[in-house]
Parts: C-alpha cells; sequence; structure tokens
C-alpha cells in the first residue's frame, strides 16, 4: 500500500492528489506522537488547575468571558460540534473530503492543537478506513476558520451525524461501526482543535489549484493547434520580443508554443499571408503568462498554507497559550480569488480563439466548420455554450475576498469568506475545462479541412489524441457527446501525457 507520512511540515500538492484520488494511507512518525502528547499535557494541566484560557475552560466567540470548569469542559467540546454543525447546500465530494481529513490531520501533526493522540488517531483511522463525513458545501465564513463544515467532519467521530462508507450513506455511527473504528468522547479543547482553521477552503483550493495547473498546459496545445488551423503568424513567439518584458509565464508560455509547433507547415511566416495576427493568437504569451504568474503565486501561498497551524488558541511547547488570529483564511481568500480571475481570462481568450475557428468573416474556412452549411449547423452553437461559460465565468470571477460580514455579537468582526473563494475558483476551473475542450474539438475539424501541410512536434500528438475518441464531423451530430469526450482528454490528463511524450510544457 502506498504511504503518506505527516509531520505537519513538508505534506506537498502530489501528496494530497494522491490521498484524495488514489487512496494513499496516511501515517505518521514517533516524534509527531511525541509532540501531540506533550501539547495534551498542557491542556490537561490548565484544566487541573482551572486556569482561566479561551476555548478550554471558556466559551466560543463572544462567550470567551464564561468560564467553564469541571466535567463542564466534555460538554463544551460535544455542544460546540453539534451548535455548529448548521451547513448547508449539496455534499462535498469524497476526494475534497478526503482531502479536508488530510489537512486537518497535518495541522494537528504539528502539536500545537492539544488534541489527545487517540482523538488525532481515530481521524486517522476514518481517512485510512475509508468513513467519509457528510459535509454540506456552504455555511462557512472562512474566520474563525471554517468551523460549520469541519464540525459536520467531527459528527460521525463522536457517533452523530452521517458518513459514506463503501459507497453508502449511513448514520455516523453505523459507519465507525461498520469500519471498526470507536467513537470517541471528546474532553477539554478537542472540538475546537478540531473545527478551529481553514482546511476546508484550503482543500477545495488545493484540488482547484491542481487542475488549474494542469489547464495552463492544455491551454497552450489549444493555443497552438488553432494557431495552426488558422495558419497563425510564428513570429509573435520569437522570445526576442518576450525577453525584453521578461515575465516568467510570458517567456514560458513562448517557449512552449514555439516547441509544440516544431516543424509545422502550418504556421506562417511574418508577411506571408498576413502582416500581423489578432490578439487572441498574437497575445498568447502575455495572456496566457499573466495567469501562469497568478497561479504560481497561489501554489506558494498554498504550499505555506498546508503545512501552517491555524488554530486558536495555540498550544506552546513551554506552556504558554496564546490565542491569535491563524484561524483567518484572508491568505487563502485573496489566493483563491486571484486564481479564479487568472483561470477566467484562459477561457475567454479561448472563446474568443473558438469564434476566430467558426466564423467564415474571420477566416478562409467553410462557416462554423461545417460541410454543407446551412443544412447542417456545424460547431455553431457550440461558441454559445462556450461563451455562457465564459459569461459565467465573469460573474464568478467576483472577489468574495472584498466582502465581510461581522458575527458572533460583532467580536469577530471581519471574516475572510475564503471558502466561497475556493468554491467558486473550483467552479471556474471546471467551466474553463469544457471551453478548452470545446476549442480543441474545434481546432482539429479545422485543421482537417486544410491538406498538404504538417502540423507540430507537439501538436500533432494532440491531434491523433483527440482523433482517437472524435472523428471529423461531417454532419450534424448530437455533439455533447463528442464534447464530453474531448473534456475527458483535457480533464484526466490524457492529452497532456500524450504531448508530453514528445514535448515538456512547463508553467
Amino acid at each position: 500500500m502506498e504511504i503518506v507520512t505527516l509531520n505537519g511540515e513538508n505534506l506537498t500538492i502530489e501528496d494530497i492528489i494522491n490521498v484524495a484520488y488514489n487512496d494513499y494511507a496516511v501515517h505518521i512518525t514517533e516524534e509527531v506522537r511525541e509532540k501531540i502528547n506533550d501539547s495534551r499535557k498542557v491542556i490537561d494541566g490548565i484544566v487541573s488547575r482551572n486556569d482561566v484560557k479561551y476555548g478550554i475552560t471558556t466559551g466560543f466567540g463572544k462567550f470567551s468571558d464564561v468560564v467553564i470548569t469541571g466535567e463542564e469542559c466534555k460538554t463544551l467540546q460535544k455542544n460546540l460540534i453539534m451548535s455548529h454543525s448548521c451547513g448547508f447546500g449539496r455534499k462535498f465530494p469524497r476526494e475534497i473530503v478526503r482531502t479536508i481529513m488530510l489537512l486537518r490531520a497535518n495541522n494537528l501533526a504539528r502539536g500545537y492543537s492539544g488534541i489527545r493522540l487517540s482523538v488525532f488517531e481515530t481521524l486517522l483511522d476514518m481517512l485510512n478506513k475509508g468513513v467519509h463525513p457528510s459535509i454540506p458545501e456552504k455555511g462557512s465564513l472562512g474566520a474563525s476558520g471554517d468551523l460549520a463544515p469541519l464540525a459536520h467532519m467531527v459528527l460521525p467521530m463522536i457517533g452523530e451525524g452521517e458518513a459514506e462508507f463503501k459507497g453508502e450513506i449511513l448514520p455516523g455511527k453505523d459507519a465507525m461501526e461498520k469500519a471498526g473504528i470507536p467513537t470517541v468522547e471528546l474532553v477539554a479543547k478537542e472540538g475546537l482543535a478540531l473545527i478551529n482553521g481553514t482546511q476546508v477552503m484550503t482543500a477545495v483550493g488545493s484540488l482547484a489549484l491542481y487542475k488549474a495547473i494542469n489547464l495552463l498546459k492544455v491551454s497552450d496545445i489549444t493555443a497552438a493547434l488553432t494557431m495552426e488551423a488558422l495558419r497563425g503568424v510564428r513570429d509573435a513567439f520569437d522570445l526576442r520580443t518576450h525577453k525584453l518584458r521578461p515575465h516568467r509565464g510570458q517567456i514560458q508560455t513562448a517557449k512552449n508554443i514555439i516547441a509544440l509547433t516544431e516543424g509545422s507547415t502550418f504556421m506562417t511566416d511574418q508577411g506571408d499571408l498576413r502582416v500581423q495576427d489578432a490578439y487572441a493568437l498574437r497575445c498568447v504569451p502575455q495572456v496566457h503568462g499573466a495567469s501562469k504568474d497568478a497561479v504560481n503565486y497561489v501554489k506558494e501561498e498554498v504550499k505555506i498554507e498546508i503545512n501552517s497551524v491555524t488554530d486558536n488558541p495555540i498550544i506552546f511547547d513551554n506552556s504558554d497559550v496564546i490565542s491569535g488570529g491563524n484561524f483567518h483564511g484572508e491568505p487563502m481568500a485573496l489566493s483563491f480569488d486571484f486564481l479564479g480571475i487568472a483561470v477566467s481570462e484562459i477561457a475567454n481568450i479561448s472563446e474568443r480563439r473558438l469564434e476566430r475557428l467558426i466564423n467564415y468573416q474571420l477566416n478562409d474556412l467553410p462557416p462554423f466548420l461545417a460541410k454543407n452549411g446551412g443544412l447542417n449547423s456545424g460547431f455553431m452553437i457550440t461558441q454559445y455554450a462556450a461563451a455562457a461559460l465564459v459569461s459565467e465565468n465573469k460573474i464568478l470571477a467576483h472577489p468574495a475576498s472584498v466582502d465581510s460580514i461581522p458575527s458572533s455579537a460583532n467580536q469577530e468582526d471581519h471574516v475572510s469568506m475564503g471558502t466561497i473563494a475556493a468554491r467558486k475558483g473550483l467552479e471556474i476551473v471546471n467551466n474553463t475545462a469544457r471551453v478548452l475542450a470545446t476549442e480543441l474539438m474545434a481546432a482539429c475539424q479545422a485543421i482537417d479541412f486544410r491538406k498538404g501541410l504538417k502540423l507540430g512536434k507537439g501538436t500533432e500528438e494532440a491531434y491523433k489524441a483527440v482523433r482517437n475518441k472524435v472523428d471529423f464531423i461531417e454532419k450534424d451530430k448530437i455533439m455533447y457527446k463528442d464534447l464530453d469526450k474531448c473534456e475527458g482528454l483535457v480533464t484526466s490528463g490524457e492529452l497532456l501525457r500524450s504531448v508530453e511524450e514528445k514535448v515538456k510544457l512547463e508553467i
């Protein structure tokens, strides 16, 4: 069995993908066990002395001035989970739930949370044995962390709520019993340790980021195919130009296009057919490149966040207990808003290239890439559908992070809305995959109208991958089935793997 070992400090995006999609087991080191136990000793001392410490011997939020002592500490933690379980909407899919659990476990593995080792190991057992809590998508303000959705994550641990086990949605207690995992009784600080953090927004955003990175490479492939189909001018990708404005993403995009179209006789030189192309072709390095720079920024922020401590209060090894604000999701809120904006631009320019492929007023190809146009509509309405997705992306790209609504009687008077930003970002990524798939299919259709020309080193592999799934469209047919196949090529990574056997792409 493949394993990911947690220590709270070096989890990677690749680890997340392997746990989320490939069911890698999650283990911890002996050092992590020692840190967790040492942190718990601090909490036990606070409780035994009746020290007043936020969330341990006090209520939460505005109730932080209410002192809780003795056995009431257990009731406090259970009440916290039950009262905070008020999420709404569709349930997160399995891969996001697994990522949420993984990220929360990695946070706890740092040993600053005060949770008992037995409770921590219950969370790991659930992840490893496939007990996936039912977690609604909506209900988090992104500060104090993702309270409501994380509370739903905890419910099955205490024998409440619902969870998926082996494809069946069961009462939480039943799912735990079938998996052979004992439920737990939470004691001081443990409920708070499990729910006070940014792991839901970061889980959603991490998976969106992973998909976005792949889409950025695919966007260069689709652009290169469209460039060839329209007999584009290669001079615009001359690296001498891009080195005079040396943004990393811009230069890398130009390099990718050059490599993908190496050996192509579809491409033209400046002045052969035209002096310059429209912006949707000529400015691909500048537009794709800017989005790549944005996504690379987000990637660095996510690397920090997935290995950070986002608890409150934080338990230090010298017995200091500090109540701060590491649960605040602002770093992720801004990042995932930025991710959504960046990926929206990829869809925007892809749809404009699609328009140039099908609009006979802008090219020398048959109208809407249809044989016997008029009787056949060809690719006409594929552009409508792509335009609808692009327009939806524009609405979704409005930043969530600029909004804030005070909560907890104005004690928590500024919140991040980071989970909304992450959810929007993922939706934008999914929409953009469909737009790129549409451009991909249309570009291959256009290429087949041109004879006697040779595709580039990388674009030839992309064309073959498409034609292995989708034939040239001779007459009108139900289009969504072929579009689904092309989208599958994009989202599964199959297209990218085919191309990268010949041309390595970077962002």
